[in-house]
């Protein structure tokens, strides 16, 4: 029997009985999925109270977004809901790719000793959801109401009116701040009239979840055109409770409708399981739909209705982007919008949560619309040679990179105006960057982390700096900030101060990982973003000065995003891959052969005989091309 987790479902609650008569509610919450309920968890942690409007009446059900980064498992831990989760996920550091019946690429994420969590772990969406419900119903400054679906809008200069429909009828709840966190079908972005630009992608994948008590690891495998579905690519992930995800594509010709029905979904599934020789007995527990969109806002804060995950931008699902990016919005969203409330900001700072959050949606849609065009291309040029990179792997494996599914890591806020610019001279981690938690032995030799040490709120990290000095100007910074958390963290010394946090570092290892001179110090924003490092204490002052306004220092300019760095020859073997799919969808049908010929050509004139002959060689060894029938089982 089945032991797939069965969310319960909530009574519908009144929203009007927990409605103040006399003034706006100071935020209203639309949308309780994990994006919603981490923006009300993180503002009800600076004291800030919160209603959740949600249309449905229980948490969502099925997989879902079942993969889990690093960084949100960091984000969880600040949230209050870490440990909780930690206990039920599975942890996984690598995956497969196939094509046909022979591996192609086996990838590994960094997972070193220092790490504290591992890279990625799954679990489904509805247990990830239900873990954030226990939380915030214990939490006295957030109200959750199920059944509350939003049927109008009505915005002035400084509140919102919300028009509910509820179990009870209709009602109308005023809000000083509302947070649009209700999905890809945001109904408050169709009454809000604005609408998303970007890309749809033709790629369209059923997926299911099914009960099946397999031996296979935790790792992510990939199937391009197997035997047991020719022409399809097939996606398996494992999850807790022997529930294993399974997303497969279907042809253009297909009908979608009739594809979804339950037995064709148990029929593909059972071919391919039968194809790895499986003997188990398995059920389906549930079945989806989805298509690849990369699509967002071009503003995610309109007046005060300010949009966060889903309903402010669309990823392809490849990389898994789609929650843990909503799970950064969320975070940022928080201490900047608390920041204002609180009076320790002007609106001003609201806007750089929106052009944070939409570079981090161009970062996120680099790597993944790259792992959409291997995984679900949508014109002949990228289609040939998709199949073409696949074939030339079987034996090439420099190839195999160009297959990578770029598993989703922590975006930056490089060019966000809050962001100083990075010394020039300075090595490690830029302003603007994620501060990777670590293990770290504090000063009375027990053990600790990074994060641990910082809290949920803003950190100072003095790399050998005066223990009292540091102290006060930490002090300084928390009286700016309150009731914001501030916490200051010395690094390199063993000279302990009451309020402050000693890493003695005697090797050298954290000062090293970030890239850290003596008496720097590193300002940490509450969602582990690195804000400036500068020369001393001494400048807290401008800190504290700059957050206030919402920029950086005038006249700076902050360290561009140029990506991660790759190595020249896979960003060769990238370019040559990404130009030739243009060019075969530039010149039609009708001439593909003859500029191919010309390509050849043209490309065999600037290389010597023996490298042109070994490159012919090479594109037209059979031994490339897998039989279609090809029936081994994969030996995972």
């Amino acid at each position: 029997m089945s032991t797939y987790y069965q969310p319960p479902k909530y009574p519908a609650s009144d929203v009007v009985s927990m409605t103040p008569t006399d003034e706006a509610l100071p935020v209203v919450v639309v949308g309780a999925g994990p994006v919603g309920m981490a923006a009300a968890l993180g503002l009800a942690q600076r004291g800030i109270p919160v209603t959740i409007l949600e249309a449905s009446d229980q948490v969502s059900f099925g997989s879902r977004a079942i993969c889990i980064s690093r960084h949100s498992l960091e984000a969880a831990a600040r949230l209050g809901f870490g440990a909780a989760l930690e206990k039920i996920v599975l942890p996984w550091v690598g995956g497969r790719s196939f094509y046909r019946d022979q591996q192609v690429l086996h990838f590994e994420m960094r997972n070193a000793d220092h790490d504290v969590r591992p890279p990625m772990v799954n679990v489904s969406q509805s247990e990830f959801e239900q873990i954030m419900v226990d939380t915030l119903e214990a939490n006295p400054l957030i109200t959750l109401h199920w059944s509350a679906s939003i049927a109008g809008v009505l915005r002035a200069d400084d509140e919102v009116t919300l028009e509910v429909d509820t179990a009870f009828g209709q009602r109308h709840l005023r809000a000083r701040w509302v947070v649009a966190a209700d999905g890809g079908r945001s109904r408050l972005r169709e009454l809000a009239g604005i609408r998303m630009q970007g890309t749809n992608y033709s790629g369209r994948y059923v997926i299911a979840d099914i009960h099946w008590e397999s031996a296979l690891p935790a790792e992510r495998m990939v199937w391009f055109d197997p035997p047991s579905n020719p022409g399809s690519t097939i996606i398996m992930h494992k999850q807790p409770k022997n529930i294993w995800r399974i997303d497969y594509q279907l042809d253009p010709s297909e009908d979608a409708e009739l594809e979804t029905q339950e037995d064709r979904i148990r029929d593909r599934i059972t071919r391919h399981l039968e194809w790895l020789q499986n003997d188990l007995p398995w059920t389906l527990e549930w079945h989806g739909f989805y298509s690849a969109r990369a699509l967002a806002l071009e503003d995610f804060t309109h007046g005060r209705i300010l949009f966060a995950g889903d309903a402010a931008h669309l990823v392809p699902i490849f990389g898994v982007r789609g929650l843990n990016s909503g799970m950064e919005d969320a975070e940022t969203l928080a201490w900047q919008l608390a920041s204002v409330i609180h009076g320790n900001a002007g609106e001003e700072l609201l806007q750089a949560y929106s052009v944070e959050r939409h570079d981090a949606w161009r970062q996120n849609i680099a790597n993944a619309g790259k792992s959409t065009l291997i995984m679900s291309p949508g014109s002949h040029g990228y289609q040939t040679t998709r199949d073409a990179i696949l074939a030339l792997a079987v034996d090439r494996p420099e190839f195999s990179h160009l297959i990578n599914p770029r598993q989703s890591s922590a975006t930056n806020a490089r060019i966000s105006p809050l962001t100083w610019p990075t010394p020039a001279d300075a090595d490690g981690v830029a302003a603007g960057d994620p501060v990777e938690d670590r293990r770290v032995q504090v000063a009375d030799g027990s053990k600790s982390s990074l994060n641990v040490l910082r809290g949920n709120g803003f950190a100072v990290l003095g790399v050998r700096v005066d223990a009292a000095a540091l102290a006060a100007a930490t002090a300084t910074l928390a009286g700016a900030l309150a009731p914001e958390s501030v916490r200051a963290i010395l690094i390199g010394s063993d000279n302990s101060d009451a309020a402050v946090a000693v890493v003695p570092d005697t090797e050298g290892q954290v000062a090293a990982a970030l890239g850290a001179r003596d008496g720097e110090v590193f300002v940490i924003r509450p969602d582990g973003v690195l804000l400036c490092r500068v020369d001393g204490v001494g400048r807290i002052d401008d800190v504290v000065r700059h957050l206030s306004l919402g920029n950086a220092p005038a006249g700076a300019s902050a360290t561009v995003d140029n990506g991660p760095a790759i190595d020249p020859a896979e960003l060769r073997r990238e370019n040559v891959w990404m130009g030739l799919s243009d060019a075969l969808d530039q010149v039609g049908e009708h001439d593909r052969e003859g500029f191919l010929a010309r390509l050849a050509l043209v490309l065999g004139s600037q290389v010597g005989q023996r490298e042109f002959e070994e490159a012919v060689a090479a594109a037209t060894d059979p031994s490339l091309i897998v039989p279609a029938d090809a029936s081994a089982a994969v030996s995972t």
